[in-house]
C-alpha cells in the first residue's frame, strides 16, 4: 500500500530515481545525520559512526560515509554518537477521546510516537459516516502519521444498541480513502462465531481488498478462538496474561500488549515472554487510549519501551516491538519501521537507552521535536458547526428523573459497582415518598439515568446504582462506550436535572454538581466526546472532575470511567442504555423495581 500523499511529499514509487541518484552521489542529499549510533531493528546490532542521508522525506543512504551525498545546500547535523532509532507507533488506540488529534499529536511526538493507528468508534457511534469523514480530515496534514480503520464493533448488540454505524456500502467507500487501512477491532466475537450476516459480509469485503482486520478476543478460547482467527482476524490487544498471549501466538495471531489508561498488562506479559524464550516478531505495544493525566505522568509508547528494558528486554527488541513489528503487521514495512534506504525518515535520537526520551524527533526528514520542545507549527482545522450540536435534548426538569411507585417501600434492582468498569445486578429495599422512589445516601444507592442524546427521540431510562460512595449531587457525561447516551448519576432529582441541562447547554462534556452548583466541568464540544480546547486546559479540567468526586468520598480512584462504561454492552453484567437496564448475560431488560 502507498503512504497517504497528504502526510508526505513522495511515495516510494515516485522516489526511486532521486533516492538512487543520491545514494550513488550523482545528486545531493537535503539532510545528513552524521556520527549516529544506529539501533538496527533488522540485525539487532548497535552500530557506531553511521551516517544517514535524506532526500525530501525518505532515506537514501545508511553507511559509514555519506560525504559523496553532500552538496552546497545539504544540511549536516552532528548527532555526536547518540542513539538513533525508527519512530515509534501505537498500533491500536482510540483518538476520538478528550482532545483533538492535533493536540494529541504534540504530546505523542514528544514521546517519540510518529504514527498512530486510530479506531474512531465513538465518532461513528455519534455521527455516522459523515462524522467519520470529518474525523479523517482532522487527522490529515499533521506532523504525525495518523492511520484510521473502519470501526468493527458497531453495533455492539443489535438487540439493544442504538448508536450509529456504517452500512456495508459506506465501509466499502471508506477503505478507498488512502488513510483507511481496514477494519477496527471486531470486539463482539460471538458475531463471528455465530456467523452474523452483516459481520461476515464486512469481513469478506475487507479480506477481498487485502485489508487488515483488528481483533478483540476477550473471553474467547479453543474452538471459538480458532473460528475467529480462521475468519481472517489476526490481531488482538485483549490478552491480560501470558497464557492468553501464548494461545493466540500459536494460532498465528499478532499480539498488541496493552499499556494504557484502561488496563496495564505489560509487566506480567513481558516477564513471562522473556522467561519462556518466546519469539518477539509478532508482539507489539499499544495503549488502547490514554487520558491526559496518564500521558503527562507516564508518556506513550516510550513508556512501554522503558518498562520493558527495566524488566530485562534487550533495548533493540523493545524498540522493534514499538516500531518494526507494527508496520510489519500493517503491511507497511517497505515504507516504515526501520532506518534503511527507501524508508520514510521517521527518526528518533536518544541520549541514552535508559531514559528513552527522544531529544530530537524527525518525521519525514523534518525536525518536529528538539530538546524536549515541539518545534513545528500545526494549522488550526475548521470544525463544522453541525458536529458540535449532537446533544439533541430539550431542557429537563426534576420530574424527568422520577421513578414512580404507590408503595411505601419497594425492592429495587440495582447496578452494583464492583470496580469503575465491572458491575453486577444487586437488590436493595428503598423508601417511596409522595409516589416517588428515592435514592438512599445511607445505603449508598443512587439514581442513574440514560438519555438518547444523538437521535432526538427523547427516549430515556432510569434505574438505581449502588456502591458509588461520593457526597455529591450529580455526575453527568455525554461520552459513553459505545452508545454515547447522556448518563446522569445522582443523589437527588434536582441536581440531576441541573447536571443534564448543563451538558445540553454546553453540547457535551462531563460535569459534577453539588447543592445546585457546578464544582467541576470538562467541556467536550465536538460530538460530545472530544474537547476543542488546548491539551493543558483539558488536563486541568479532567483532573478536577476526578478530584472533586474522589475527595467527596467516592470508592473508586477513576470515577470518570463509571458513566463511560455503564452503557458498554460488551461487558457483563448489568448495564444501562436509554432503552433500559440490561442483563448482558441473559440479553434481557431488567425493571428498576422488582
Amino acid at each position: 500500500m502507498q503512504i497517504p500523499t497528504k502526510f508526505v511529499t513522495s511515495s516510494l514509487a515516485n522516489s526511486i530515481s532521486s533516492l538512487n541518484s543520491v545514494a550513488m552521489g550523482d545528486k545531493k542529499a537535503d539532510l545528513i545525520l552524521k556520527n549516529c549510533t544506529l539501533l538496527s531493528v533488522y540485525t539487532k546490532e548497535i552500530i557506531p559512526k553511521i551516517q544517514i542521508a535524506i532526500v525530501k522525506d525518505r532515506i537514501a543512504y545508511v553507511g559509514p560515509d555519506a560525504v559523496h551525498t553532500i552538496g552546497p545546500k545539504t544540511i549536516v547535523i552532528d548527532i555526536k554518537e547518540k542513539y538513533v532509532s525508527p519512530g515509534f507507533a501505537d498500533p491500536h488506540l482510540h483518538i476520538d477521546q478528550f482532545v483533538l488529534p492535533s493536540e494529541l499529536a504534540k504530546k505523542s511526538l514528544l514521546c517519540g510516537v510518529t504514527s498512530l493507528f486510530s479506531d474512531p468508534i465513538d465518532i461513528v457511534s455519534v455521527s455516522g459516516y459523515k462524522g467519520f469523514q470529518e474525523f479523517l480530515k482532522l487527522g490529515e496534514d499533521l506532523p504525525i502519521r495518523i492511520f484510521q480503520v473502519v470501526p468493527g464493533g458497531l453495533p455492539v448488540d443489535r438487540k439493544f444498541s442504538h448508536g450509529k454505524s456504517l452500512s456495508l456500502s459506506q465501509e466499502k467507500l471508506a477503505i478507498k480513502h488512502p488513510n483507511v487501512l481496514g477494519l477496527g477491532e471486531v470486539f463482539s466475537w460471538t458475531k463471528v462465531t455465530l456467523r452474523d450476516s452483516k459481520t461476515m459480509q464486512s469481513l469478506y469485503s475487507m479480506l477481498e481488498k487485502d485489508c487488515v482486520i483488528n481483533g478483540h478476543t476477550a473471553g474467547a478460547s479453543e474452538k471459538k478462538l480458532n473460528a475467529y482467527v480462521a475468519s481472517g482476524i489476526l490481531s488482538c490487544h485483549e490478552p491480560i496474561n501470558f497464557e492468553q498471549v501464548l494461545e493466540r501466538l500459536r494460532l498465528g495471531m499478532w499480539i498488541m500488549i496493552r499499556e494504557g489508561s484502561i488496563r496495564r498488562d505489560l509487566k506480567e506479559i513481558i516477564s513471562c515472554v522473556m522467561s519462556n524464550g518466546i519469539n518477539l516478531d509478532r508482539l507489539m505495544f499499544c495503549s488502547d487510549g490514554l487520558d491526559p493525566l496518564d500521558i503527562v505522568k507516564y508518556g506513550h509508547i516510550d513508556h512501554c519501551v522503558r518498562e520493558s528494558i527495566k524488566l530485562g528486554l534487550h533495548p533493540i527488541d523493545a524498540i522493534s516491538m514499538a516500531s518494526k513489528n507494527c508496520f510489519d503487521y500493517y503491511n507497511m514495512s517497505k515504507d516504515l519501521g526501520g532506518i534503511a534506504p527507501g524508508k520514510l525518515a521517521d527518526i528518533l535520537i536518544f541520549d541514552d537507552l535508559n531514559s528513552i526520551k527522544p531529544n530530537k524527533v524527525f518525521v519525514g526528514g523534518k525536525l518536529v521535536v528538539s530538546n524536549g520542545h515541539f518545534v513545528t507549527s500545526i494549522k488550526k482545522k475548521i470544525i463544522p458547526p453541525w458536529i458540535k450540536k449532537t446533544v439533541k435534548l430539550k431542557e429537563l426538569s426534576p420530574k424527568d428523573f422520577v421513578i414512580k411507585s404507590k408503595k411505601n417501600t419497594v425492592f429495587a434492582n440495582t447496578i452494583l459497582m464492583q470496580t469503575e468498569i465491572i458491575t453486577k445486578l444487586g437488590s436493595v429495599e428503598l423508601v417511596s415518598k409522595d409516589g416517588s422512589v428515592h435514592a438512599s445516601f445511607d445505603k449508598d444507592v443512587w439514581k442513574v439515568a440514560a438519555f438518547d442524546r444523538i437521535r432526538g427521540t427523547n427516549k430515556h431510562s432510569i434505574g438505581f446504582l449502588e456502591n458509588f460512595g461520593a457526597d455529591i449531587g450529580a455526575l453527568a457525561s455525554t461520552w459513553s462506550f459505545h452508545e454515547n447516551d447522556m448518563i446522569v448519576i445522582g443523589s437527588n432529582d434536582s441536581d440531576m436535572s441541573i447536571a443534564a441541562n448543563t451538558l445540553i447547554k454546553n453540547q457535551g462534556g462531563l460535569v459534577v454538581i453539588k447543592s445546585g452548583k457546578i464544582i467541576a466541568s470538562l467541556p467536550l464540544q465536538l460530538a460530545g466526546i472530544v474537547s476543542t480546547d488546548s491539551f493543558e486546559n483539558v488536563l486541568s479540567n479532567f483532573e478536577q472532575i476526578n478530584k472533586s468526586i474522589v475527595d467527596s468520598g467516592c470508592k473508586f480512584s477513576r470515577p470518570h470511567l463509571i458513566p463511560l462504561f455503564l452503557p458498554f454492552l460488551a461487558l457483563p453484567s448489568a448495564r444501562i442504555t436509554s432503552g433500559g437496564i440490561v442483563d448482558v448475560k441473559r440479553r434481557s431488560y431488567v425493571n428498576p423495581i422488582q
